[in-house]
């Protein structure tokens, strides 16, 4: 059985590895900045504008993972510092469509295993300038216990002609893709209603009934809403999903709220913005 760690937890059952920072290159890529389970480092795409495109790489150990940016009913979610960054306006971080694991305390988390780009939308404040990316990177990465890693790593973007773009688009192309209630296509949300006071059911359309995933954020970080589970018995044509509203912040109401949803099926994935009736 895994021992995971309460996102709600104070502290972490390990004691933090600190990974030092090496001096920036010229090259697309940082060196890899490595603990005993995981590496980390930063990916610069090609330079052209005013918005460049970046990526932060990781590599797991076999049977290791680490979490999305809402880690499910365990966990805890990556922290990324740039303010140390130069000539840096913004820096935007984009999540690739993630897994559900189960933690084995009868609940599910949310993340990656053995490797995952995380593209980075990055803003100059002077285009024609040099910029260089500074990143405080915290995560956890987690098999029976849960260990804390810090990493610092800078990275300058140089190049016309990146050798990480095509990394970097892949990556890119996994993230899901803004959509709406009722679009006409084969995989989406039809319906979000709720029943009774506390519960919420959310009818999935999926090709060919093929296995989804459904994962549900709040308006703010302090929402830590459950992991939907798929419903027995569905109604024909659907696949339903139910949750419970657990883990809203104190004075926090339901009514009216900006959820957002992510749908992820085996080759796209979508996500929905819809306030809750």
């Amino acid at each position: 059985m895994l021992t995971m760690v309460p996102k709600h937890a104070a502290t972490i059952v390990a004691v933090t590895l600190l990974v030092s920072a090496q001096p920036s290159r010229a090259d697309d890529a940082s060196p890899w900045q490595r603990d005993g389970h995981s590496a980390v480092r930063l990916l610069a795409g090609s330079r052209s504008g005013p918005v460049l495109l970046g990526g932060i790489a990781f590599q797991l150990q076999h049977g290791w993972k680490t979490y999305w940016r809402t880690p499910g009913d365990s966990g805890v979610p990556p922290r990324f510092d740039f303010s140390k960054s130069e000539n840096v306006e913004a820096v935007t971080v984009l999540w690739p469509a993630p897994l559900k694991f189960d933690d084995g305390a009868g609940g599910h988390s949310i993340g990656y295993h053995d490797q995952i780009v995380l593209p980075l939308r990055i803003v100059a404040k002077v285009p024609d300038k040099p910029v260089t990316l500074r990143a405080e990177i915290n995560y956890a990465v987690c098999e029976k216990l849960c260990i804390p890693v810090e990493a610092s790593a800078e990275l300058g973007f140089n190049s016309v002609a990146s050798t990480e773009d095509g990394a970097l688009f892949a990556a890119l192309d996994t993230v899901p893709k803004p959509a709406n209630v009722g679009d006409p296509v084969p995989l989406t949300i039809r319906d979000v209603k709720r029943e009774g006071a506390t519960k919420v059911l959310v009818d999935v359309a999926t090709p060919d009934g093929r296995d989804v995933n459904l994962f549900v954020e709040g308006p703010t970080p302090d929402w830590a809403l459950p992991v939907p589970s798929p419903v027995e018995h569905s109604p024909a044509g659907v696949k339903r999903f139910a949750f419970e509203l657990d883990g809203l912040p104190p004075g926090a109401k339901p009514d009216g709220a900006a959820l957002k949803f992510t749908l992820v099926g085996p080759e796209k994935s979508y996500e929905f913005n819809i306030n809750l009736d």
